[in-house]
């Protein structure tokens, strides 16, 4: 019998599924479900990796610490494997963490420290980042992981994900990526351009996210864009982009929910509604391969995206949500 010594060793091969799509007779549309992954995303792959290398290359050590400013998801894969590889980790997180996500944290053995003050455009990515930098130099041995620039953030997408779908699918037409700190779409889309040379990579961000030039504002819902434009992104063979708003974002998540039984987080559903927003008004002549990602799972978010309350607030903020609860 083969057993495995901890859970956290089952990253990866994840199921890759398809989704009926009636009103788009010629998309073959396929999707990763991320959230098979031992603490429920995506990011597992890259916390996994990343401190994987870093232990082996001899950069980091037992008395390291780990220093990472995260909205969630990372956050929690980071304290996970830190914990398991027997590491000091130091969350840089903000207000906007939800409940769930700070005790997962917590309960991992990490130390959270949770910046108060906005940046200059309103969110709390900046602040985090400058804040991650005064420990940085602080602690005398510590190691700031830095989502945003590390290239073992991107390596580890491309030979674990990209690697995966490329073995999966025969043939990707197009691929749909949700952009936050940049890394998955960075080493999705180079390891399937080398494969598929014609695949079209859409990234898919949403408003209020400088990353693809437009005005920042406030968002509500984490997992996806950003108030800077991630510096791993130079690396990105991004075909197109599609904005996708946040009322069709939360529209997306309960139509995934009610049509096809996936319990998913936001950047989910606005890569779905990307999807449909992208091919709208396109003719397709021929049948096409579409994949997407869905990062992480709904529970993540069942008191934001999944609460009455939650949009009740965001009702009075941004008009326009026509969904049941």
């Amino acid at each position: 019998m083969l057993i495995t010594p901890s859970i956290l060793e089952k990253v990866g091969n994840t199921p890759l599924v398809s989704i009926e799509m009636s009103e788009f007779e010629n998309i073959n549309l396929f999707t990763k479900i991320e959230a098979y992954n031992p603490t429920g995303s995506v990011k597992d792959r890259a916390a996994s990796y990343i401190l994987r290398k870093l232990l082996d290359s001899g950069e980091i050590n037992q008395e390291t610490t780990i220093i990472e400013s995260t909205s969630g998801n990372f956050g929690v894969a980071l304290s996970a494997y830190c914990k398991y590889y027997g590491l000091p980790f130091i969350a840089v997180v903000d207000p906007y963490i939800t409940n769930i996500n700070e005790m997962l944290i917590r309960a991992n053995g990490a130390k959270l420290v949770k910046v108060q003050n906005p940046d200059s455009r309103g969110g709390y990515l900046l602040t985090r980042v400058q804040k991650v930098k005064e420990l940085k130099q602080e602690i005398a041995n510590s190691y700031w992981v830095n989502q945003y620039e590390n290239p073992l953030n991107a390596r580890a997408y491309y030979q674990s994900l990209g690697k995966e779908l490329c073995f999966q699918i025969e043939e990707i037409d197009y691929i749909f990526l949700g952009v936050s700190s940049g890394g998955t779409i960075t080493g999705v889309s180079q390891k399937i351009k080398e494969n598929f040379p014609n695949a079209q990579v859409i990234a898919v961000d949403v408003e209020g996210s400088v990353i693809f030039g437009s005005e920042s504002r406030k968002r509500f819902i984490p997992g996806i864009g950003s108030s800077m434009r991630p510096k791993i992104l130079k690396n990105a063979p991004i075909d197109d982009f599609v904005i996708v708003d946040e009322v069709s974002t939360v529209n997306a998540c309960y139509e995934l929910l009610e049509k096809h039984n996936f319990f998913v987080g936001g950047s989910s559903g606005s890569v779905y509604a990307a999807v449909k927003r992208y091919f709208a008004d396109r003719k397709l002549s021929q049948p096409v391969n579409v994949v997407t990602i869905f990062a992480d799972r709904g529970e993540r978010y069942f008191t934001t995206i999944y609460n009455k309350e939650w949009l009740d607030n965001i009702f009075k903020i941004r008009k326009g949500f026509p969904v049941s609860v």
